[in-house]
């Protein structure tokens, strides 16, 4: 069975610009390469910092976009008022899980805390066996290095497998991430448990 079409992607980034001008550069790409090959963007729902950027750059360019986000998080200067779909969610773990039922494929960019929580909870779910998705980092402006570093520490250590690209696409770029993403996006067949993160 030949791979399904790359629909729709998951990006994890920030609610902050960050401090140079290549990471915003980096969301809005990411954003407009998606709407232009016709990729359902799914992200957090935010209108603020690498999030709001990379929406904005999906709707400009004509892409249909839909945002997850908790209650707790909806009032207007957090929410984005203009998407293709918001979906209101009761938690931060339902965002999670919404997210991934709703993508074929993960895109993380540059971000602090809840970006990190984001990626390493996909990363175990695929550890876990409850998803097959693939997942990339996109490396801009060295951002990730140090992460990268210590990863390698964590396997050296004996806490991780050593083969992290197993887990991990690592490339510099959004437009690279995107066509790795499509080069490994693992087939689905209806055998065995879906694990209740098949796509809606």
């Amino acid at each position: 069975m030949s791979p399904p079409a790359l629909r729709s992607v998951c990006v994890f980034c920030g609610s902050r610009p960050g401090a140079r001008p290549e990471y915003l550069a980096a969301a809005r790409s990411s954003g407009a390469r998606l709407a232009r090959e016709g990729i359902t963007l799914v992200y957090g729902g935010g209108h603020v910092g690498m999030m709001g950027a990379v929406a904005d750059a999906a709707l400009a360019a004509g892409g249909a976009v839909v945002g997850v986000i908790p209650t707790h998080l909806m009032r207007p200067e957090v929410a984005h008022q203009r998407l293709s779909e918001l979906i209101v969610v009761d938690s931060m773990h339902a965002r999670k899980r919404t997210m991934a039922q709703r993508s074929d494929a993960f895109l993380v960019l540059p971000g602090g805390y809840g970006t990190f929580d984001e990626m390493f909870e996909m990363i175990t779910w695929v550890q876990l066996g409850l998803h097959a998705k693939p997942l990339a980092l996109v490396n801009v402006a060295g951002y990730f290095d140090r992460l990268l570093e210590f990863l390698r520490h964590a396997a050296a250590e004996g806490f991780m497998h050593a083969r992290r690209d197993e887990l991990l696409i690592v490339e510099p770029d959004p437009v690279a991430a995107l066509c790795r993403l499509r080069e490994s996006l693992a087939p689905r067949t209806d055998d065995g448990p879906s694990h209740g993160l098949e796509r809606a």
